[in-house]
């Protein structure tokens, strides 16, 4: 029976400690998000943003383009929160029902919001990879690329791509997609780069994996975390984008159309009757913002290695 440490000797049969087996880098974030109040908060409003945007059908008292209180205007009034019976947020300047507009607002942002993200995600992934993982003469022509797209505002950059594309949803998912590529492009080479030194890419290197191998099955994996935290943060920033180029009419569509952006553009005319046509939209797409940018700050703080551990 071998002695123990400190010359004592271990009883025959007692159980011997098990070797810590850490919880994983995402099992441990999760539960530190679960500890955070900022990430709770914004996990709720997302949360609540999404619900709303997937039930529209069924919150909605009436659709996205209806307008069921068009013989309620007229030039000089537009009826306010509680003045009709059955429009608890008033009618717009078109005599569309606000809230229905709110509500179908959401669905439309959250579409362009997602889908924008995913395509800059896509875009920036397929620049990264190459650049990260072949290197050399074309890793500097793909970054000089990207040096050149991050010089122009993301903003100015998008308002550019969705005049030249066309006034249309399309357009501005793809616009506000194309301004976000150079990000996640240089976050994802960054990350891919910081781990070549890894002991699990040497010991790969040393088994006389190939390239592809290497970069596809173990670079890639371990470095899309900070991919996600970037993708939650980007989802405020498209929501904001898809609103600030409705506003300018790069988004297409009829005037009464719900999209929060739209409603803003159309409001700017009624601020002296009616401000609750600009304010309730704008205070949407502010709660919204804040939400993602909670729940995208609270989980790059969950994966950041200089607090994972306290």
């Amino acid at each position: 029976m071998p002695p123990a440490a400190g010359g004592s000797v271990l009883p025959e049969g007692a159980p011997t400690a098990k070797p810590a087996t850490g919880s994983g880098m995402w099992e441990d974030a999760f539960r530190r998000l679960r500890r955070n109040p900022a990430a709770i908060a914004g996990a709720v409003i997302v949360g609540l943003f999404v619900l709303v945007a997937i039930l529209a059908p069924l919150l909605a008292p009436y659709g996205g383009n209806d307008l069921p209180g068009r013989t309620e205007i007229t030039p000089t009034s537009i009826p306010g929160p509680g003045d009709i019976d059955g429009y608890p947020l008033g009618l717009d300047r078109f005599g569309g029902d606000v809230l229905s507009k709110l509500i179908w607002g959401a669905r439309a942002s959250l579409i362009i919001g997602v889908v924008s993200t995913a395509l800059g995600l896509l875009g920036g992934m397929l620049l990264g990879v190459i650049a990260g993982g072949l290197g050399g003469w074309v890793d500097s022509v793909i970054m000089r690329f990207v040096d050149i797209l991050l010089s122009v505002p993301n903003l100015l950059l998008a308002v550019s791509i969705a005049a030249l594309m066309g006034q249309s949803s399309m357009a501005i998912m793809i616009a506000i997609g194309v301004s976000q590529v150079p990000i996640f492009a240089r976050l994802l080479r960054s990350s891919m780069i910081s781990q070549r030194s890894a002991d699990y890419i040497l010991s790969a290197q040393t088994l006389g994996l190939s390239r592809r191998t290497i970069t596809m099955s173990h670079l890639l994996p371990n470095s899309t975390g900070p991919l996600i935290v970037q993708a939650t943060l980007t989802l405020a920033t498209a929501v904001i984008d898809a609103a600030a180029l409705s506003f300018l009419g790069l988004g297409g569509g009829l005037p009464q159309t719900a999209e929060w952006g739209r409603m803003l553009t159309y409001a700017q005319a009624e601020l002296a009757v009616a401000p609750q046509l600009a304010f309730l939209p704008g205070i949407c797409i502010a709660i919204t913002a804040l939400g993602f940018t909670l729940l995208g700050e609270s989980l790059r703080e969950a994966l950041d290695p200089k607090t994972r551990r306290k």
